[in-house]
C-alpha cells in the first residue's frame, strides 16, 4: 500500500484531502437524511443506516479537528 515514504507536506496534503472528502460525504448523508425525513421514512432501515453513518463521519471529523487537521 505504501509505495515510498511521503514527505511531511505530502502527508499533510493527504489528510487535508481526506478531511475534505469526509465533509463532502457528510453533506451528502445530511441531504439524504433530509429527503427521507420529508418523505416520512424516519423508521426505515436506510434512514437508520444513514443516521449511523452521519454519527461516524462526525466522530472522524471531530478527531481531525482535535489534532488541528482541517483545511484553511
Amino acid at each position: 500500500m505504501c509505495k515510498a515514504m511521503k514527505t511531511d507536506q505530502e502527508r499533510l496534503a493527504a489528510y487535508d484531502c481526506m478531511y475534505a472528502d469526509l465533509i463532502k460525504e457528510r453533506e451528502k448523508v445530511l441531504a439524504d437524511l433530509d429527503r427521507l425525513r420529508e418523505a416520512g421514512k424516519q423508521k426505515g432501515a436506510t434512514y437508520q443506516q444513514l443516521l449511523a453513518q452521519k454519527l461516524t463521519l462526525q466522530n472522524l471529523l471531530g478527531r481531525f479537528e482535535i489534532y488541528g487537521i482541517r483545511p484553511e
